[in-house]
């Protein structure tokens, strides 16, 4: 298990335009970036017990997170 915050540059290292322009543009994108970095930080608050969770609560934050992750991947590949 890795405690290192998964941000959404060290995701998308090559995307920062993309994602500037995105969130200015498309309100469903920023609210997706915003949900991303809500789910990340809880994630991260429960890998560094911060915040202690249970297993099954610690993976269903990490699944909510690869799913935001993974819209935010489409709509970017989906921008010209």
């Amino acid at each position: 298990m890795s405690n290192t915050p998964h941000t959404l540059h060290a995701e998308f290292p090559n995307e920062a335009e993309k994602i500037s322009a995105l969130k200015v543009s498309n309100g469903h994108f920023a609210r997706l970036l915003a949900d991303y970095d809500t789910v990340n930080d809880k994630v991260h608050r429960a890998e560094t017990r911060i915040d202690l969770l249970s297993e099954a609560e610690e993976a269903d934050l990490r699944k909510k997170r690869s799913h935001i992750k993974d819209e935010i991947a489409r709509m970017l590949r989906e921008t010209a």
